[in-house]
């Protein structure tokens, strides 16, 4: 009955960005839990080669405003509109935004791709547990939301923020999205010698 349970919240699994949060505050005590299951991920030599920052506050304002101003340097106005750029300054309101901070091991001489691989496992460990708590997330590795978090938090010299992991309470009736994978057998081959 387990897997049969686990499948089903892989499955279920998805992005859901800030614009499908409502504004109600995810409690300290359940971040706390979808954080904790996140260090429970494999990693190799045990390094946990993660950190984590709750941004509260003003940030949710000055990072609208960041990639509202980032975005608009970027695109003419037609690419990025007012209406698009007023819509942006607001995006992360609702959301509780947990930044994702690498910290590779100095005692070890791992390869970046596992360190790096150990703090992907612990973000789907994040994902899966929001889900399992009808709570939306996404992990935004955008260049704007990096920027932004480099220059409002104190980074260690080795540190690189791998981005934010967006969570909030969902509305309701939001429309079914149509999910897709190819089937199994394209994936998947057997090889005997």
């Amino acid at each position: 009955m387990l897997f049969k349970e686990l499948t089903k919240v892989i499955q279920k699994r998805r992005s859901h960005y800030a614009t499908d949060f409502l504004d109600k505050k995810i409690a300290k005590s359940t971040i706390e839990e979808i954080v904790n299951n996140g260090i429970w991920a494999p990693t190799h030599k045990l390094t946990q080669p993660w950190r984590f920052v709750v941004l509260e506050g003003k940030h949710h304002k000055s990072l609208g405003n960041y990639m509202a101003n980032y975005y608009r340097e970027l695109y003419d106005d037609e690419q990025f509109s007012t209406e698009r750029f007023e819509e942006t300054k607001t995006y992360p309101k609702n959301a509780t935004l947990l930044v994702l901070i690498f910290q590779p091991s100095s005692r070890f001489q791992l390869p970046e791709w596992e360190e790096v691989a150990a703090i992907s496992c612990a973000v789907q460990n994040m994902w899966l547990s929001c889900t399992s708590l009808n709570i939306g997330s996404y992990w935004d590795t955008g260049e704007a939301t990096i920027n932004y978090v480099n220059n409002s938090i104190k980074l260690e010299e080795n540190e690189k923020c791998l981005g934010i992991f967006y969570m909030g309470y969902l509305k309701e009736n939001l429309p079914k999205v149509n999910r897709k994978r190819k089937p199994i057998s394209k994936k998947i081959s057997w090889h005997k010698q």
